[in-house]
């Protein structure tokens, strides 16, 4: 089975449902292995994200700390179905990593034409980098579409490992989007997705899915650390991790 070098979707207790620290997470992160970790708090649209001063003061982290190099970004809310998101404006070109996600209490569930369509802008967004947790079974869309879209974007596509255990049906819906990131060649991220320290690199559960399905390593950006450099330096215009 594969493995992985970086987890891009780590929160901490900034995020008021999370249990672990920066240093923790990097603690957690060293012991498992990792070379590098996302910090990807919620953006303000959800009900316990952090105050916009955390994400302005996020540039007082170093590149380093203990050995893991560390990005500073945030998991962005998608606010409505043209795709339009939270990333606070005054500090857009501060965050280093951005994702977008889909979260019920920002986003009510609408139909499969307004996910779709939602994705179609959110992919259009210079300052997202991943698509967040997309199979998530409330959420469904065409996927096929979004994946085509993705690729043309230069996005990448998480496969969210948490999203097996506590989201319904995100097993089958991310086997079908990791079938067709397969098929159109569209890169993609395995991601834990973290809320507690213990659980960084965890995602075993979406290896044994991308194994079974024989899931070429070339388009896991996560397997190899030269590679994700240079994927981020691809997608960010310059190597921010100098």
């Amino acid at each position: 089975m594969l493995d992985i070098i970086a987890d891009m979707h780590c929160h901490t207790i900034a995020s008021s449902h999370a249990f672990s620290t920066v240093l923790e997470n990097i603690q957690a992160a060293k012991k498992r292995g990792l070379k590098l970790i996302a910090i990807t708090d919620h953006g303000p649209a959800l009900s316990d994200s952090p105050h916009p001063y955390y994400f302005f003061n996020l540039r007082v982290l170093p590149r380093q700390i203990d050995g893991v190099y560390l990005l500073k970004g945030i998991e962005a809310n998608i606010i409505d179905y043209d795709g339009n998101v939270d990333i606070p404006e005054d500090f857009k070109d501060n965050f280093e990593w951005v994702i977008a996600s889909m979260h019920v209490p920002v986003l009510e569930p609408g139909t499969r034409d307004d996910h779709t369509r939602a994705w179609l802008g959110v992919c259009k967004n210079k300052y997202i980098d991943v698509i967040g947790h997309s199979g998530t079974e409330i959420f469904k869309c065409d996927y096929e579409c979004v994946i085509k879209a993705f690729k043309a974007n230069n996005k990448i596509v998480e496969i969210n490992s948490s999203s097996f255990k506590i989201r319904d049906g995100a097993v089958t819906n991310c086997r079908e989007i990791a079938r067709l990131c397969k098929k159109y060649e569209v890169p993609i991220i395995i991601d834990s997705d973290c809320h507690f320290a213990l659980n960084i690199g965890q995602v075993e559960d979406a290896l044994k899915m991308l194994s079974e399905i024989e899931f070429p390593e070339k388009l896991i950006i996560n397997t190899n650390f030269e590679k994700l450099v240079k994927n981020i330096k691809q997608i960010r215009g310059r190597d921010i991790l100098k």
